[in-house]
């Protein structure tokens, strides 16, 4: 009788660490969805924007400088997607944002071109995916933190330190300077 119960809570705590661990790649799972997510908002972006500048440019030449920033940030930001961690990708994202306001306030400046219809395509696809990225940031956010707090609570913490469990990053600003609105002048 002693054997049998001694069995039936090695089976119970078996199968509560079976649980416990398959919760936490479940967790892990949806952190890389999420972040799947945000790659294909990115990438869409990433593709709006080069026919928008082609279309900004042909009213704005004079306006070089801000061209020539929107085309190095959305390199940077390419670059990063290849090789960086979400907080180096998050900065890049950022500044490319931040290039992208520049951008359209310089289109703003040009009348004639807010009544061109594929300006106008190009701004409402590029505005609709911003909110989309917006929202996969806050999604894969909230992944994140439900991923971390679980690995850091108890009793999972014990099973994720057992199986190499780690923490993921934010995909946040880390730069308060990004945090800023950007200043256009067309001085």
């Amino acid at each position: 009788m002693e054997i049998l119960i001694v069995l039936v809570v090695i089976g119970l705590i078996i199968v509560f660490v079976v649980g416990l661990y398959n919760r936490l790649v479940t967790l892990r799972q949806r952190v890389r969805e999420a972040w799947a997510d945000i790659d294909v908002q990115l990438k869409r972006r990433w593709d709006l924007i080069p026919n928008l500048v082609e279309t900004v440019k042909g009213y704005a030449a004079h306006e070089r400088q801000t061209f020539e920033a929107v085309t190095k940030a959305r390199s940077d930001a390419m670059a990063a997607a290849q090789t960086g961690s979400p907080e180096q990708r998050a900065q890049a994202e950022n500044a490319l944002g931040a290039a992208l306001l520049n951008l359209r306030a310089v289109a703003e400046a040009y009348p004639q071109l807010q009544a061109i219809q594929e300006f106008k395509d190009l701004s409402e696809n590029l505005t609709a995916t911003e909110d989309k990225i917006a929202f996969a940031r806050r999604f894969y956010n909230g992944n994140v933190r439900d991923y971390n707090t679980a690995i850091q609570t108890v009793p999972t913490n014990i099973i994720a330190g057992m199986f190499g469990f780690t923490p993921e990053q934010y995909f946040e600003l880390t730069d308060p300077a990004q945090r800023e609105v950007p200043k256009v002048s067309f001085s």
